[in-house]
């Protein structure tokens, strides 16, 4: 008897299902924020420059 109720409470069936929706729900949201933030215009400007640094510094030396 006391076998079968320590089962039952250390039970954990349903629980990878239940940690898979929360990865997928924490994943959904870091790509809104990273869309967001890599279709402002703040951002996109300061990658640009980033990229047009990096190549003069390897092609003009």
């Amino acid at each position: 008897m006391k076998s079968q109720i320590t089962k039952l409470l250390i039970n954990e069936e349903g629980m990878t299902t239940a940690e898979y929706a929360v990865g997928t729900v924490a994943a959904a949201g870091l790509g809104g924020v990273l869309l967001k933030l890599l279709t402002s215009p703040e951002v996109q400007d300061l990658i640009w420059k980033i990229v047009q640094q990096a190549f003069s510094f390897l092609f003009f030396r």
